[in-house]
């Protein structure tokens, strides 16, 4: 299982479809969550509560020096921040065979779906404020990054 993690100002999420937002946070963090195969329940709990406690967030504005400089001290929780989770099956893309990605290492919808879920219920269980995306839709994502920090996560990568 695969995350990037990016601290973001403000971010929302439309399906294309239907053009209405599925998730929107402010302060916070924007979470792309990839699925393999072989990825299972307890894989996302253990990168839900990494997740929880990352400390990738810093108390201070640009203008504000109160948090040491702007160190990243603080965990989402910490800031009453928030987290919106996304799921993206092509962050498992593999393009050694050429220049078309495969996706065989992603997992099918049922098993991705099941185990995106259960992520984020740990989040929710952990006491983190949740919005997300809308599952198996194409969306359109609006992002206002904060640094930029981007984290990459990652539960049993394949050696």
């Amino acid at each position: 299982m695969r995350l990037v993690v990016q601290r973001v100002k403000k971010a929302r999420v439309l399906v294309v479809d239907t053009g209405r937002v599925a998730g929107e946070i402010g302060k916070g963090l924007f979470v792309l969550v990839g699925v393999r195969q072989e990825d299972t329940k307890k894989d996302a709990e253990v990168l839900a509560e990494k997740l929880a406690k990352l400390r990738v967030m810093s108390l201070g504005s640009a203008r504000d020096k109160a948090d040491e400089g702007r160190k990243m001290n603080h965990s989402v929780k910490d800031v009453d921040g928030e987290i919106l989770v996304v799921s993206q099956f092509t962050l498992y893309a593999d393009t050694s065979g050429g220049n078309r990605p495969s996706f065989i290492q992603a997992a099918k919808p049922p098993l991705a779906e099941a185990v995106y879920e259960h992520f984020v219920a740990k989040l929710r269980q952990l006491g983190v404020k949740v919005a997300t995306g809308k599952f198996g839709e194409y969306m359109e994502i609006i992002t206002e990054l904060d640094g930029p920090v981007t984290i990459i996560l990652e539960q049993n990568p394949k050696s």
